[in-house]
Order: C-alpha cells, then structure tokens, then sequence
C-alpha cells in the first residue's frame, strides 16, 4: 500500500507519523480493496462470491473487492445496485455474504477517513428489506457489527487495535448482549455444520432445500473460531406456522439491518467507537473497516442469519483528506507544554497525561518532557 507519510522525532525518541494518504491521481470515497474474507459457514457460502477448492484468502480477498468495485462503479455512474429480492429479474451476485455468526470482511480505503464531530461518516450497505405482511418492525434484518481500526505500525496491514462501533442494543438490550463471545466451526462436507461457543452451547449450521452447495468455506481450515460481541436473536416466526418469520430491526448502528433506502440507519459514526471494556475511544481517523455477522440463529426455511455486504463509501471525502493535509502540516506546531484538562494519547485512549510523551486535545498536539 504506497502511502504518503510524515514524521517528527521528539526528543529523540518519539515518533509521530500521519494519516495516510495513498499517492494516487484522484482520491475516491469508495472501498480500494479487500484485506480479509473470512466467512462463516452459511447457505450463501461459495457462491456469493463463487469459490472453488482451488481458491486462496488471497483470490477470495480479490473477488469480494471486484464485486465492491463493480457495485461503486454502477453508483458512480448513476445506476443502482440491483437490492429489491421481489424483482423478477432480481440477481444477488452483487453480494457478499459473510455467512453465519462471526463470518467478516475487512477493506481499506485509498487515504485514511477522519472522524467528523456531529456527523456519520461511513455508509455500508447490505440486502435488508421490510417484510410487508406483518405489523412488526421487521423483515430481513441480519445485523453486522462494524469495528475499526487505525494503522498505528505503519505497515499498511489490518494488524493493529480493533475497535466495535456501538450500536443500539448496548442500550436497547442490556442484559441480552453476550461480550467476549466465541464460537467454533467444524468442517463436515456436504452436511450440517456442528458449532460449539465458550456459553456452553452446541447446534449446527443447517443446510437447506434452496442451496444445494457446500455450506463450509472451500479455501479454509477445518476448523474456524470467530470471536466479538453476539447479538440478541431477532427471528419471530409471525404466524406459528413457518412460513413468514420475521426478523426485526434493531434501533441502528448495524450494516444489513435495515432496508438501503433507509440512509440514516446505513451511516455510521466513528465516534461510537468502544475498546474491549466498551470504554469510548477517541480515534480521529481510522484506516480499516471489519463487518461480522453479530447474531446466531436460525430462522427455518430463511436458514441462518447471515450479514451481507454491498457497498461501503466515506460520507466526507473532501474533509477526510483537507483533514489528512492539516495533519501532515499541523504536525509540526507541537506546543511543549503541559495540556490542561482530559486529553488523548496516539491510541485514542481518553487519559490524564502523567508521563513523557505527545497528547492530543482539541485539536492541539502537547509534548510532556
């Protein structure tokens, strides 16, 4: 990843480097790449996108950015992207399925999106729809929880601190959320797939009669651990008979969620960022975006809940990068003194500055020798 950067020791020993902004002839607000497709195992699992045994992380990562890039394109130009399942001529091959609980995809931008006070500043689109026969506030809701992260090290990989975006069952649910879940997956071709989670709970991955494909990633190991935040089960079958399950929508602040028409609740805040004692975490730019599946159900004939990805952008270009620019000059007006009040370490972390180092608040830059 070609990044243009700037640093400044301070006293010899501490190391400041910028935002990142890839040398590029014209900056654009859509996905540049995927990092990671690592779904679960789930109906939609080796066709959205298709994957062969011959497939590797690396040629499953490219085909999820082509199929972001194809769909940016269309949006570019002023097409949609194909999202109404009650179209005759409907077709999902714009989607990116993350499969059941835990399953994610990780992508970069070409420069690094800043967090704009007051404002949402990602919007992430999936496949939700409003289910219309029933007076629930419901339909194909298959919330994906978003997390974040900053390039600290510089090395241009998905490799350092995670951050999830709080949503609306942190408040809504409290005492339903299960933090510091973890699940397990056993490959067994061509059948159910067995699961195990540190609650102490077993179930499988049920096949059903619509895919008749293998449901286990054909290019990953036999077993795969997924680790994050479990959402409550939003499925209600409406009638008790089978044959219109529901699943609601939740407040906001997850991708799949609700219907794509729905901007608001597809535009997210970086603000909303906790750290893994769902502490808030300041982060004034952020360079890679996670989605997992947060919940694990199943809802019969509709199979497992699984998020969908189609579409990511930054809902402030402009600013992302006058803010980048600012940063690369402002970096040099580090003020040597002691700031007064709460501020902010080079993580993000709120704090009361103790020691030696650079300290970030309102905007200022504070060295402590």
């Amino acid at each position: 990843m070609k990044r243009i950067l700037t640093a400044l020791a301070l006293m010899g020993a501490l190391t400041v480097q910028a935002q990142r902004m890839d040398n590029v002839t014209e900056h654009s607000k859509y996905v540049k790449a995927v990092d990671e497709y690592v779904p679960a195992p789930g109906q939609n699992i080796n066709v959205l996108p298709e994957a062969t045994e011959e497939d590797t992380p690396a040629t499953m990562a490219a085909k999820c950015t082509k199929v972001l890039q194809q769909n940016a394109a269309k949006l570019a130009s002023g097409q949609g992207i194909d999202t109404d399942a009650d179209d005759d001529d409907y077709d999902n091959s714009y989607l990116i399925s993350l499969g059941a609980y835990g399953g994610y995809i990780t992508f970069h931008f070409d420069h690094s999106i800043a967090n704009v006070e007051g404002q949402p500043d990602l919007q992430i689109l999936g496949n939700s729809t409003k289910n219309l026969l029933t007076t629930l506030d419901g339909g194909a809701s298959e919330p994906g929880i978003i997390m974040v992260s900053r390039d600290d090290n510089g090395n241009g990989l998905p490799d350092d601190a995670w951050y999830e975006l709080s949503g609306s069952a942190d408040v809504d649910s409290v005492g339903k959320v299960v933090y510091g879940y973890q699940l397990t997956y056993t490959r067994k071709p061509m059948e159910n797939i067995p699961w195990t989670d540190n609650q102490g709970a077993t179930g499988v991955v049920t096949r059903i009669g619509f895919h008749k494909q293998e449901y286990y990633p054909l290019w990953l190991g036999d077993q795969l651990t997924f680790k994050g935040t479990l959402l409550p089960q939003n499925g209600i079958d409406s009638n008790g008979l089978g044959t219109n399950w529901v699943r609601v929508f939740m407040r906001n602040g997850y991708v799949d969620n609700k219907p794509n028409s729905d901007a608001e609740a597809n535009s997210f805040d970086i603000s909303s960022a906790v750290d893994e004692h769902r502490q808030p975490v300041h982060l004034d730019f952020i360079d890679f975006v996670r989605v997992y599946t947060g919940v694990n159900q199943f809802c019969g004939w509709m199979g497992e809940t699984s998020t969908e990805v189609a579409h990511a952008e930054d809902l402030h270009l402009s600013e992302s990068l006058n803010r980048i620019r600012s940063a690369i000059a402002g970096i040099r007006d580090v003020q040597s003194a002691q700031p007064d009040g709460t501020c902010y370490d080079l993580q993000g972390r709120q704090t009361t500055p103790q020691r030696k180092g650079l300290y970030i608040r309102n905007g200022k830059k504070y060295i402590i020798h």
